[in-house]
């Protein structure tokens, strides 16, 4: 189907950031022009030009970003457009100049003495700064003079090489083999691996899995080398940043407790029995002698798929997220009457779904609504998302609005869970309640446990490489291999190209970014059991979380909402639902 045939209603209303592209293109002309930032430079010694340069710079990136997300929006529509392209290509461009003229900043401010960064950030005239602000006191001793910081810059792009090269490989360069699917000779890509890995024929899984790897092998020298190269750019800034580790690098980068990663790593190392008992319940359910890796992804439930157009499925997840209140719910049904959503798949749209917001803008939503139980769950997790957003903008100032990476995925899980609770609640399906059951237990094991395991990669080869060990293709397969043991355990066969996996993983190239699923997952499970059984207090509270923008540390932020990520008991309470959950599932076998 293309655009042109989709109703109005089912179309985000781009026109909200900018009337036509010729809008776009006067405002763009406007802001090739960056603001003379350069009669700032050596004179933030003061909070009174300290505070006028935030005023300018934050002036001129709110334009920005909305020039920004009108092009990738307007490209993700149809992304064989050319113009919207360029238009994005055009306002990277001058992003990245616009980054370099301010560059100066951090290192001068960092420069000054700790007493003066405390008496700015006690200021008025930059009290939207006061945690910005304390976080350069924290970090002042990694920031290092501007002309190194300036030399840092410039290496950034070829430093960043790494991720360029294997996405080359990954996405352009495998050669992937012919499969036969559905009576179809296919070449296999990253996309029908997927669907065939949860499809039901077990002799098309296991050729799949088998062709699949077998083309990782064949540069699994090359991926191993490009990965080493990023590792040691990870080691490279360690070192000349003056941390410890890689770890705490990244950790004090999103401004993370160190206590944070023990407890999740602790806790799903703990709970490790508890995954192998669902890998034999699971190996029970399939009836298999031998289950392999590629068995794990197929449904254990079939038929019970929530089959119903765009409108039921979002009245049922109004259903499902009754318990967040009346006002929650009325900003829902806002931006899907004030289209804020772009629902249908069409040619050329981009695949997948996305929330996307700049300040002083609603958020924008991006599905591809198909009639399935998963885009059921998708339309909820992308409205959790946005009404993270949309509380952050109305309650914060610009400068604190955006919030962490960190807790990027909590509002969006929260609102999964409440939608599966309230499914397996009301249903009188017996089949749909199994399958529901089993829903949640792989949402756990892939977001949890999965990204944990990748966690736990990711430390151990950047320990390897921070003592001096080379990482190769056989040292980083033996690693990869002795963690899916010990993740998944003994009722699962270990396929020898499993160990290969670290080969294809594209988060690797942004380190230490996976484990935040899991505290993501671990977080909202806490605040929907809390929001369950208290109510309107648990409620009150979510949405001071959800308001909180980044205008304290992301911890602090969720402490607020009930989940303690310093404490064991979130950890606890996550790893009790997976094992209820499995106990009930196997009660219904």
């Amino acid at each position: 189907m293309e655009r042109k045939d989709v109703q109005e209603r089912y179309k985000w209303k781009i026109s909200d950031l900018f009337e036509s592209d010729e809008a776009w293109e006067r405002e763009y002309a406007a802001l090739e022009r960056i603001p003379d930032v350069a009669q700032f430079r050596g004179t933030l010694s003061s909070a009174e030009r300290t505070a006028a340069f935030f005023a300018v710079t934050e002036a001129y990136e709110g334009r920005l970003m909305r020039l920004y997300l009108y092009a990738s929006n307007r490209q993700n529509e149809d992304v064989r457009v050319t113009r919207y392209g360029s238009y994005f290509a055009k306002v990277m461009s001058l992003y990245t100049k616009y980054a370099a003229a301010v560059s100066f900043a951090e290192p001068e401010l960092s420069a000054l003495p700790e007493e003066t960064l405390k008496a700015f950030a006690a200021d008025p005239r930059l009290k939207d700064y006061d945690y910005l602000l304390s976080r350069m006191i924290a970090r002042r001793k990694h920031v290092l003079s501007a002309a190194e910081e300036a030399i840092l810059a410039k290496a950034a792009e070829p430093l960043g090489l790494a991720d360029d090269v294997f996405g080359m490989l990954n996405d352009a360069e495998l050669d992937f083999p012919e499969v036969l699917w559905e009576g179809k000779r296919m070449r296999l890509t990253h996309g029908l691996y997927s669907v065939i890995l949860s499809g039901k024929y077990r002799a098309a899984r296991a050729n799949a899995f088998r062709k699949y790897y077998a083309a990782y092998g064949k540069i699994l020298g090359t991926l191993a080398a490009t990965y080493y190269g990023n590792v040691k750019k990870d080691v490279f800034y360690k070192d000349v940043r003056g941390y410890g580790s890689c770890l705490e690098m990244a950790l004090d980068e999103e401004d993370v407790s160190r206590s944070v990663y023990d407890n999740l790593i602790s806790a799903v190392n703990e709970a490790a029995p508890v995954m192998h008992r669902y890998m034999r319940v699971r190996k029970r359910a399939l009836g298999l002698p031998k289950m392999h890796m590629y068995d794990i992804y197929v449904p254990l439930v079939e038929d019970a798929e929530l089959r119903m157009s765009f409108e039921e499925a979002f009245e049922l997840v109004l259903k499902g997220l009754s318990p967040l209140g009346e006002e929650y719910l009325s900003l829902l049904k806002k931006g899907r009457d004030e289209r804020w959503i772009d629902v249908c798949e069409t040619d050329g749209k981009c695949s997948g779904a996305y929330s996307s917001c700049v300040y002083g803008t609603h958020p924008f939503v991006l599905l591809n609504y198909q009639q399935t139980t998963h885009d059921v769950f998708t339309i909820a997790h992308e409205m959790g998302h946005a009404m993270h957003s949309y509380f952050s903008n109305r309650a914060q100032p610009q400068a604190k609005a955006d919030y962490k990476i960190f807790v990027a995925e909590v509002a969006s899980t929260v609102n999964e869970v409440l939608l599966l609770k309230y499914l397996m609640r009301t249903t009188q399906d017996a089949n749909l309640k199994k399958y529901l059951l089993n829903y949640f237990l792989d949402m756990i094991r892939t977001t949890l446990f999965r990204q944990t395991q990748f966690a736990e990669f990711e430390e151990k080869a950047h320990g390897m490489a921070e003592k001096g060990e080379p990482l190769n293709k056989d040292n980083l397969s033996a690693l990869y291999l002795s963690l899916n043991e010990k993740y998944y355990g003994p009722a699962l066969t270990h396929d020898k190209q499993i160990a290969t996996e670290w080969a294809r993983i594209p988060h690797f190239y942004r380190s230490f970014y996976v484990y935040k699923y899991a505290t993501g997952i671990i977080s909202a499970i806490t605040i929907a059991n809390r929001i369950l059984r208290e109510g309107q207090p648990a409620v009150a509270d979510y949405f001071r979380f959800l308001s909180g923008g980044c205008s304290a540390d992301p911890v602090s932020l969720l402490k607020i909402a009930g989940a303690d990520l310093t404490q064991k008991a979130p950890f606890e309470t996550a790893m009790h639902e997976f094992e209820e959950t499995l106990g009930e599932f196997e009660a219904l076998l």
